[in-house]
């Protein structure tokens, strides 16, 4: 469930990407295969509004054209360190006394 931070209610216009910029302010620019022809120029601040970011959050722009956050999913990051099996010996792929020339002959 994602959390209102802050309410600018930015009607959204149809082949526009809307999202935060590096300041935290509200930017658009051309989708590339959105509304006609590809992007050109560039992004255009729509709010400025300054939201200081925190790690392992998603920032957007919600369908209410509010800025919003929810927290990241991270599926592996947990699992992976229950499920991690103890290292093996790697096995001897070569066994003793034969040669390539040898195992090359047997294939």
């Amino acid at each position: 469930m994602a959390t209102k931070i802050q309410k600018t209610g930015i009607t959204r216009e149809r082949g526009w990407l809307y999202y935060l910029d590096k300041k935290g302010d509200v930017s658009r620019t051309r989708m590339a295969r959105g509304g006609g022809r590809g992007a050109k120029g560039k992004p255009q601040c729509i709010a400025k509004v300054g939201v200081k970011r925190e790690d392992g959050f998603l920032y957007f722009i919600d369908k209410d054209g509010d800025v919003a956050k929810t927290k990241m999913a991270r599926p592996g990051s947990r699992r992976a360190s229950a499920r991690r099996a103890p290292k093996r010996t790697p096995r001897r792929t070569v066994a003793r006394g034969r040669t390539k020339t040898t195992r090359r002959a047997r294939r």
